[in-house]
């Protein structure tokens, strides 16, 4: 947290920025006007009527402070060339130019992007950041700054390997004529085998257990429309051919009896794994966010305690198993609903191939979890990359079908940040991680998941100037960071009044990779004014800047 720093300039050397016609406030609504009644009776009825028709009036509900006081903020982003930069800059800048022109005809090195596999159809890059609209205020000067030279920085970056997924709906009436007659047919096969007991562990005779047998995932088959989003899985997973659908399913129920799924989930396995899986957030279409941190296991003791015998390696398993059943019965099996989850690995610090014990317990999660759990993984990305994963993914690809590795995508550790945020909003990706999310608690009580970030692409040799433009008295407080820094922040107060004091908030100060990764700063507006962030970003690389303020009233 960066302490604020009051530092009041004399009044003739305040230097007040022209107001434009952005920096027009949003008034507040003012109260609705009735209409007079006409005179047409005696004064005093005339009262008791007015009294009477202000009575029946329909009164607007009052507007909470926080929201009237929302409205009494304009902010504006503005960016602006810094001073032409130094040689070397400029050198660095031009050679990065140079750089992305031959990526055009050389493929990039494994350990910035992992490929896919040559069988698979590669997609386009992802799109561009969210862009936010700026202005210049000098567009002369950062015509000399950015020579054409620079111009293909942003459009001649290595691209991502990966394949496009796009999940399919479960409403009926989006399925295809195809789709339905292959449901009607799993859904009579189903409901043949529940008739004949051939979901259940004993001979077809023996009917005892059909009940708890015709459920899965705490969904009963045939019951209800959940049941259709059930097995849609099955057919999805298994390119809608109906018996082999069946028999996936049919195997499926048996495993979950042998396994005792049920029972394993009420369990108590311990929390020593607790920060190798966890669930974080939602992305941007609503799906519960897993992640998956490998590089715990660096740890020596943890890696022995969890994979150094069959024993342990299969209570890893129980574990994990349980970790993702009691995740997937918080998900919406309804159509329309989110039953599919979207999974993050971790390979930062990973144990390498080398660990025959990890790639053992691997191997076999893997085989149970692609068998026994179809189109539970909206997007599986895999972050951090190092080089050596692509031999591991080569040697795992065979176990996988062609459906679940086209919702892979990869992200070296440069691009980590910025590919977490093209499917999850800055505000719920974990600090760790270049976003601004952490657990609630004493030391971050303003801010939570719900509170939206915006997210800036600051260029490289620029400054980015957020305004926020307040017009009622109130508490300012923001959180602010730069994905890996590398950059100089400040903060000041400037009034409105043309004799009023510049309050420097946060003076200059240069951010390294190594600082806190948040900044947290508020003020109190005694008088109007607007509130001015500044990032100088001197690099030629471009950065992320994320930021979020809150609006807190306080009393006279």
């Amino acid at each position: 947290m960066a302490d604020a720093t009051l530092e009041a300039a004399p009044p003739e050397a305040t230097q007040q920025l022209p107001l434009t016609a952005e920096t027009v406030s949003l008034s507040t609504p003012s109260s609705p006007e009735y209409a007079s009644v006409e005179e047409t009776e005696p004064p005093l009825a005339s009262v008791a009527l007015e009294l009477e028709k202000e009575a029946l009036q329909p009164s607007e509900p009052p507007v909470p402070v926080e929201e009237r006081l929302k409205e009494a903020v304009t902010v504006i982003e503005k960016e602006t060339p810094l001073s032409p930069p130094p040689p070397e800059l400029t050198l660095a800048m031009e050679h990065v130019s140079v750089t992305s022109t031959e990526k055009e005809t050389i493929p990039p090195p494994p350990a910035a992007v992992a490929e896919a596999p040559p069988s698979l159809p590669v997609s386009q890059p992802l799109a561009a950041a969210l862009a936010v609209p700026q202005e210049s205020e000098s567009p002369t000067r950062k015509e000399v700054v950015e020579p054409e030279k620079l111009k293909p920085i942003e459009k001649k970056k290595a691209p991502e390997s990966m394949v496009s997924f796009k999940e399919e709906s479960n409403k009926l009436s989006d399925l295809s004529d195809f789709e339905q007659k292959a449901l009607e047919e799993l859904k009579f096969l189903v409901r043949e085998a529940l008739n004949t007991g051939a979901f259940a562990l004993a001979s077809p005779s023996d009917t005892s257990n059909l009940t708890e047998e015709a459920s899965i995932w705490g969904v009963p088959l045939l019951k209800d429309d959940r049941s259709d989003v059930i097995l849609l899985k099955f057919l999805r997973a298994r390119d809608f051919k109906v018996k082999e659908s069946f028999t996936m399913l049919k195997n499926t129920i048996k495993w979950r009896k042998e396994f005792n799924v049920d029972e394993l989930i009420k369990e108590d396995l311990g929390d020593d794994l607790e920060k190798v899986v966890f669930m974080h957030g939602h992305d941007k279409d609503g799906h519960p966010v897993c992640y998956n941190v490998y590089g715990e296991f660096q740890n020596k003791e943890l890696y022995a305690k969890t994979f150094a015998d069959e024993e342990k390696r299969m209570k890893f398993l129980r574990w994990r198993i349980q970790f993702l059943e009691r995740s997937i019965r918080k998900l919406d099996f309804t159509p329309g609903g989110i039953n599919t989850i979207f999974q993050i690995s971790d390979l930062k610090n990973s144990p390498g191939p080398g660990k025959r014990e990890l790639r053992i317990a691997t191997k076999q999660a893997l085989q149970i979890l692609q068998d026994n759990y179809p189109e539970f993984v909206a997007k599986q990305v895999f972050i951090n990359v190092p080089w050596w994963y692509l031999a591991f993914y080569t040697m795992m690809s065979p176990f996988l079908t062609q459906r679940t590795k086209s919702k892979f995508v990869f992200a070296s550790p440069s691009k980590t940040a910025e590919t977490l945020f093209k499917y999850i909003s800055p505000e719920q990706v974990p600090i760790q991680y270049g976003g601004l999310s952490v657990d609630f608690c004493e030391c971050n009580p303003v801010f939570t998941v719900d509170d939206p970030a915006t997210e800036i692409t600051v260029k490289p040799a620029t400054k980015q100037t957020v305004e926020i433009i307040v017009n009622e008295k109130c508490i300012i407080v923001w959180e602010l960071r730069v994905v890996s820094w590398e950059v100089s922040y400040s903060a000041e107060y400037v009034p409105n009044t043309e004799r009023g004091y510049i309050v420097i908030i946060q003076k200059t100060r240069k951010m390294a990779p190594t600082d806190e990764p948040v900044i947290s700063n508020s003020y109190k507006i005694s008088e109007l004014g607007k509130i001015l962030l500044t990032v100088n970003n001197p690099t030629a690389k471009k950065k992320k800047l994320l930021y979020r303020f809150k609006v807190v009233p306080y009393a006279n």
